[in-house]
């Protein structure tokens, strides 16, 4: 059975992750890091509170990577976010960023936010 690649109609993936950075849309972060549709930027992790208030109106889902292993965001802060109508899921950054691939290609409004393994 032949693969099919994946379409992103224009948005940009996640394409890789390693110790301590992530390679999105061709380009590597070293660091945290915030990817939507329309690409990637650094990111001053969970303290960042406005880069990520700053997605609501362009995204409904925020997939948050907790770095190697899951664990509990602070719950003041997925609270601000669904006050304002961004959900958010927690899990491990690279099923965050598996996750993120996934509904991008369906074309949802979606971001991730990255901590490093």
């Amino acid at each position: 059975m032949a693969m099919k690649p994946t379409d992103f109609d224009g948005a940009v993936p996640v394409d890789g992750y390693g110790p301590g950075f992530f390679r999105v849309g061709g380009e590597v972060i070293q660091g945290p890091v915030l990817v939507e549709q329309g690409g990637a930027q650094p990111w001053e992790g969970l303290e960042d509170r406005a880069a990520l208030l700053a997605l609501v109106g362009r995204i409904d889902v925020l997939f948050l990577g907790m770095g190697e292993e899951i664990a509990h965001p602070p719950g003041d802060l997925v609270d601000a976010l669904e006050e304002v109508g961004v959900m958010v899921e927690a899990m491990a950054s690279p099923t965050a960023a598996r996750t993120y691939n996934v509904t991008l290609s369906e074309g949802r409004r979606v971001a991730c936010a990255l901590l490093p393994l």
